[in-house]
């Protein structure tokens, strides 16, 4: 039944239930009638559609109610029958409408009625074969499925636990792994403290699941930044003393952490730091040494000032480990860089691995360049820590010593700074300038004040030096060997041809310190150039004034053999035994046996300027100042032994040219700009007032020859002193400014080289009152000239003249005893004494009167006489003077044009010696109007001069 309800349902459900609710209210009467009834179909469909749509509506529609409710108030039966029917018609149109359908779908129906009941019958067949597998399930269940199945789970629950359980272990030995990381890192083992980190991080990463592994992950990147930070403390460690294998390890360790550049960034601040607290902690300490309590105001200072604390007893010690300390530091920067190289070397050597590589390149490149940069960087620390030290003490009133040493440390320091980084270390120039230019100003000050008193209180006694005595055995001059090093001298580079020279940092990069040689090589510096007794003790130097006094007194014809030898002519007798004599007397002929003559003064200038040069030497940048001061001690050392011996005017005969222009210049110049003559107190620090000669030095006793060996003494000391000064050029003129190297030239060509030029104003004096001239002219004045006959005896004043000789070269054997004689101030003393004779002849025969052809050769039989047993006496030759008198002689026979002539070319001859050769002529060859005229042409030539 309820099968064929359906069918219903499906056939009616294109309809609305309004039609069904019409249809079902018909009787089969009315629908047989209807059937019977023929209708058209047009028709039909506009009843249809004629219905109201509200019978169209769902089945809870009341259509009684609603027909009910449209009557009119008034109702007509007629208008009610016409509806009534007007509603069957649309309800018979309905129903047969519906009928037709039915009819319609009668073989659908019938197919689909079989249909159903096929599926009725499979459905039970299913019914019957599903019992039947569920009661065989069931028995399956009871036998077998339940046993096997639960030791499947069990299994792989087993399995899961199992992983559970090496899961835990891990995470177990993750926890536990601080404590390995703690021992690594005391045994400063970072890289495979990092390594173990990481690894930790990337297993804990494994296990993120689990919640107790957040916490560990939380622990280990705390552990990761403690080590960062032991290993940053590690990295300035390297910053004093550089370990290849620690540098190494912390190396590794910041490349597993991809912190290379980081750490480079690192290291030069950890180097900047390491130069200040270096430089603060040494001179804290010997602040608080010198402070001797434990006052904690000093660490609270600032580094500049902590440095004008430094007392001058403590300055050196603590400038040498300063520089020590700082020495340290750039070297372990030196060995930093040279690991780099190596390391970059060794992996440049390895193959490429691809792009792989791309990253740690330039990584190596960033690194270059950082501590390429970093050298200027941390130089320049260095200078200005050192700088504040320098100008924090006042060292003008220093010791030499002392002042040297620091210059030598600074300038070694300098050197350091060279090699370092090529830098010209112009800040602590600058610095060391200043406090250089403030000593040395103050110094030399000193020095001439000192200069000026051991001039005033030099008795001008030999000072006994051995005969091989050299400046290079003063201390003051051993720099000059060392400097030759191009090591030591920072601007000096060595060439192709030249050895190449380690660099401090190859010398010391395995251990030592260029500042620990200063004051050990200065315990070891001796000297040795004193002699013993006055002179050396050997047999050559005790016979040279012994053979010299016995020689004074032996005969002429010995004296003849000394005299040669000197000349270098060898006689024909006594050649051996008077060869050997000669040449001990000989300065020259010595083979630099005898020692040089030089003072105490001599000595002590000769310090002085080796201590000035070693300045020079170190400070190059006041070199200028330094030689020009070197000059004002050779010009007052010149100036002084001319003023002391050399002031002769009242002596000084004119056409002698005893004083030079070039000398007179000289000495002019340094009367100019260095001596002080007004005394007065405005120009004291420039100038230095004229020394006076001791009064214990006597000049005007004959006895001594008026002070001659302490003439010779002045004299010698002041050539040797310039002999010096030429060996030291070449050098001083490497350390002089191109700029100013004229003015050294200028120095040697006019000053040093005037010395030996002030032997003759010096030995003028002497000679001037060894010999009595005046005696010799009042005895030629007896002499009757104007004789007939030719004479063949000399006159008794050319005797006289030889024995006043004879009585000088004995004098002058006295006083070698005293002081040697060296060869060039014999040769001047003999040719003053013989040109004043020579000027005394002429003198002599200029005041005749009368004189006659035999006059004259007496007067040429004299003089021959004179200088044959002159030339005995001196090996000096030529004879100075000798045409002077001949020609005088000569002069006497010339003709009146000759003589004219002779008048306008001989200026040498003064005026009264030209008109005493005109009138003694008058007469015999010359007549009164000749002579009016020769005198006329002498009063013309001396008319300019008046």
């Amino acid at each position: 039944l309820s099968l064929i309800f359906s069918l219903l349902t499906f056939y009616l459900s294109s309809f609305q239930s309004p039609s069904l609710s019409l249809f079902l209210s018909l009787t089969q009467e009315e629908l047989r009638e209807l059937r019977e009834q023929p209708i058209d179909p047009q028709a039909e469909q506009e009843l249809i559609d004629s219905i109201e749509e509200i019978y169209f509506s769902n089945d809870s529609f009341d259509m009684v109610q609603y027909e009910l409710e449209k009557l009119p108030p008034e109702l007509n039966l007629q208008e009610l029958e016409e509806y009534r029917d007007k509603l069957k018609q649309q309800q018979a149109a309905v129903s047969k409408k519906v009928a037709d359908l039915i009819l319609e779908k009668q073989p659908s129906y019938v197919k689909e009625l079989e249909r159903v009941t096929s599926l009725q019958t499979n459905l039970q067949l299913a019914a019957v074969i599903c019992t039947n597998a569920r009661r065989q399930l069931s028995s399956a269940k009871e036998g077998f499925t339940e046993a096997s199945l639960g030791l499947l789970a069990n299994q792989r629950r087993r399995q899961l636990l199992t992983g559970l359980l090496k899961s835990l272990r891990t995470i177990k030995t993750l926890q536990r792994t601080d404590v390995r990381l703690s021992e690594m890192l005391e045994e400063e083992d970072y890289p495979g403290a990092i390594q173990l980190c990481l690894e930790c991080q990337k297993a804990a990463s494994t296990f993120k699941h689990y919640s107790c592994i957040s916490e560990l992950n939380s622990k280990l990147q705390d552990t990761l930044e403690q080590i960062e930070e032991q290993l940053d403390v590690a990295l300035s460690k390297t910053c004093k003393h550089f370990d290849v294998s620690h540098y190494t390890k912390v190396q590794l360790a910041y490349t597993l952490l991809g912190k290379t550049q980081t750490a480079m960034d690192q290291l030069h601040m950890h180097f900047t730091q390491a130069i200040h607290n270096t430089v603060f902690q040494v001179v804290l300490g010997y602040v608080e040494l010198c402070a001797g309590n434990a006052d904690t105001k000093f660490q609270k200072m600032q580094y500049k000032d902590l440095c004008t604390h430094i007392t001058p007893d403590s300055y050196i010690p603590c400038l040498t480990d300063l520089c020590k300390a700082l020495w340290e530091v750039m070297l372990s920067y030196y060995r930093t860089m040279q690991w780099h190289e190596e390391h970059d070397k060794e992996e440049a050597a390895v193959p490429d691995a691809g792009k792989f590589v791309m990253e740690p390149r330039l990584g190596r490149s960033y690194v270059k360049k950082k501590l390429e940069h970093g050298l200027t960087r941390i130089w320049q620390d260095v200078q200005l820590k050192v700088k504040a030290y320098l100008l924090g003490t006042d060292m003008s009133n220093f010791k030499y010593d002392d002042f040297i040493v620091v210059l030598d440390v600074i300038s070694r320091l300098m050197q350091v700074g060279e090699e370092f980084c090529g830098s010209k270390s112009e800040v602590l120039q600058e610095s060391i300038k200043r406090q250089s230019v403030n000593y040395f100003k103050n110094y030399h000050r000193t020095r001439l004040e000192e200069l000026r008193m051991f001039l005033e209180n030099e008795t001008w006694e030999l000072c006994p030096v051995k005969s091989n005595f050299s400046i290079a055995q003063l201390h003051e001059f051993k720099f000059m060997g060392q400097c030759r090093s191009p090591s030591v001298s920072p601007s000096r580079q060595p060439t192709s041809s030249e050895p190449v020279e380690l660099s401090l940092f190859e010398q010391f990069v395995q251990g030592g310190n260029p500042f620990e040689m200063q004051i050990d090589n200065k315990e070891e510096e001796t000297e040795d150039v004193l002699a013993s007794n006055g002179y050396e003790s050997d047999e050559l130097e005790k016979n040279v004034y012994q053979d010299y006094d016995s020689d004074s007194d032996v005969a002429e014809e010995l004296k003849q053999d000394y005299v040669d030898e000197q000349t270098g002519d060898v006689p024909a007798k006594s050649v051996s035994r008077e060869t050997l004599r000669s040449r001990k007397r000989s300065d020259y002929n010595l083979n630099k046996a005898n020692a040089p003559i030089l003072t105490n003064t001599t000595l002590n200038v000769i310090r002085l300027v080796g201590k000035y040069m070693q300045m020079m030497n170190i400070l190059k940048p006041i070199a200028f100042d330094v030689i020009h001061c070197v000059s004002q001690l050779f010009d007052y050392y010149l100036y002084a032994v001319y003023t002391f011996f050399g002031r002769n005017e009242m002596y000084e005969s004119p056409g002698l040219g005893l004083i030079s222009s070039r000398l007179r210049t000289t000495l002019n110049r340094i009367q100019e700009s260095l001596i002080d003559m007004t005394a007065t107190l405005t120009e004291r620090k420039e100038k230095v007032p004229s020394p006076h000669l001791s009064q214990l030095v006597v000049l005007t006793a004959s006895g001594t020859l008026y002070g001659l060996a302490e003439r010779v003494v002045a004299t010698e000391s002041l050539v040797f002193l310039a002999e010096q000064f030429e060996l030291l050029q070449p050098h001083l003129d490497t350390m002089m400014p191109p700029a100013k190297k004229p003015f050294l030239q200028q120095f040697y060509s006019q000053t040093v080289s005037t010395a030996s030029e002030l032997r003759k104003p010096t030995y003028w004096i002497v000679a001037a009152k060894a010999i009595d001239y005046e005696q010799m002219l009042l005895l030629m004045a007896g002499v009757k000239w104007d004789i007939k006959e030719i004479m063949s005896q000399h006159n008794v004043y050319v005797d006289v003249l030889l024995k006043e000789f004879e009585q000088f070269n004995k004098r002058l054997g006295d006083v070698s005893r005293q002081v040697r004689i060296p060869l060039p101030v014999s040769n001047v003393l003999w040719e003053h004494c013989i040109r004043l004779a020579n000027r005394t002849l002429v003198e002599g025969y200029a005041n005749v009167k009368k004189c006659s052809n035999e006059g004259r050769a007496l007067m040429q039989l004299d003089f021959q006489q004179f200088l044959m047993k002159l030339e005995k006496l001196t090996d000096l030759r030529p004879i100075p003077d000798k045409e002077f008198v001949e020609t005088y002689i000569k002069a006497y026979y010339l003709t009146e044009n000759d003589m004219e002539q002779f008048i306008k070319n001989h200026r040498e001859y003064s005026m009264k010696q030209l008109a005493n050769l005109v009138n003694v002529c008058l007469g015999s060859h010359i007549n009164k109007k000749a002579r009016q005229k020769l005198l006329a042409a002498i009063d013309d030539i001396d008319r300019p001069k008046r």
